[in-house]
């Protein structure tokens, strides 16, 4: 089979996609998955395009959705042809224990889904969504799981709620689909008009244009009467969370889920404080939050958004593809 690693000293120069043995067949508790597809995630492009941030040889990608072609003995909930995908945090299955690093993350801490097939506990996978095919499936892993535990798990969204959302990346595309399922109001953002008439077009209720609004945190609030958005989906970080707080109505939930503008910054506490406001961090969810996300997902009957695939010899091409920020939605790569 195919797969590809990042060579030493890493960058997106050195993914090189190399011909290795199939995987073992599987033991007690594992599966085999043939791997056809996965999606770019802004966390997979920091390892791989930073010199040293993943040791030599590892393979990359968190995200990854195939078929199940063969069973160990004692697996009981996935069987041949079932079509799985992936887990962000493979070691937590469910309850509080949240991982706070990214150690036990495949294409971070151990071996991702750059590759056309694996061996791995069954624990580690999802049934995909019924009536979605590999590339649409691939999304929900880091994207999708991420969205909904923001509004969802963590936020308790509920009909009638205002929801901000920060740019056109795929976290922030998939809260817009989920939000106004749950029949929400979308306040959303973006530096490009055409990309705000995307917006339009996919359900928002109202867009800004950031740059030449930068002051869109008062925007949202005269947008709905004075009064706030009760959840902001904040991909920023330090230069937009400002905006964000500003943004919220008292006692509004925060959901701190990107670092898209740095790792570091000022943030207004005393604004924070004043207004009562609830700041959430999160990463990604649990294998019980992805299994009821799909189920939602199914009844909802939504699908995400894919901007454009690549061939996985292509990888580092769509890396830059991500780079450049001209995508809407997501970048997936076929195997």
């Amino acid at each position: 089979m195919k797969q590809v690693t990042i060579q030493t000293p890493g960058g997106l120069d050195n993914l090189v996609m190399t011909d290795v043995p199939d995987p073992a067949a599987p033991a007690a508790g594992e599966v085999t998955v043939r791997l056809h597809a996965t999606s770019l995630n802004y966390h997979d492009y920091r390892v791989c395009a930073i010199e040293g941030a993943l040791p030599h040889g590892r393979i990359p990608m968190a995200d990854g959705a195939g078929v199940v072609t063969a069973v160990g003995d004692g697996v009981s909930d996935l069987a041949v042809g079932d079509a799985v995908v992936s887990c962000f945090f493979p070691d937590w299955q469910d309850g509080d224990d949240r991982p706070f690093d990214f150690s036990t993350t495949p294409g971070d801490g151990r071996d991702g889904y750059a590759r056309e097939a694996v061996t791995l506990p069954a624990s580690w996978f999802t049934r995909a969504p019924k009536g979605w095919n590999h590339e649409e499936a691939a999304t929900i892993t880091t994207a999708g799981l991420t969205a909904w535990r923001a509004l969802v798990v963590d936020a308790g969204i509920k009909a009638g709620d205002t929801v901000a959302v920060l740019g056109t990346g795929g976290v922030s595309i998939y809260a817009l689909q989920l939000a106004k399922a749950m029949g929400a109001t979308v306040i959303a953002t973006s530096s490009s008009d055409e990309k705000l008439d995307r917006l339009t077009a996919l359900g928002a209720d109202h867009v800004i244009n950031y740059r030449t609004t930068p002051e869109w945190g008062a925007e949202m609030q005269r947008l709905i009467g004075g009064r706030g958005v009760d959840i902001v989906v904040e991909v920023g970080g330090p230069a937009t969370l400002a905006q964000s707080i500003i943004a919220g109505r008292p006692g509004a939930h925060l959901a701190l889920i990107g670092v898209l503008t740095g790792r570091s910054g000022e943030i207004p506490t005393a604004h924070l404080m004043a207004r009562q406001q609830r700041l959430q961090g999160l990463i990604v969810g649990s294998r019980a939050h992805q299994v009821d996300f799909v189920r939602a997902l199914e009844a909802l009957q939504l699908k995400p958004v894919v901007d454009r695939s690549f061939a996985l010899a292509d990888l580092a091409e769509a890396f830059r593809y991500q780079e450049s920020g001209a995508h809407f939605g997501k970048i997936c790569v076929t195997m």
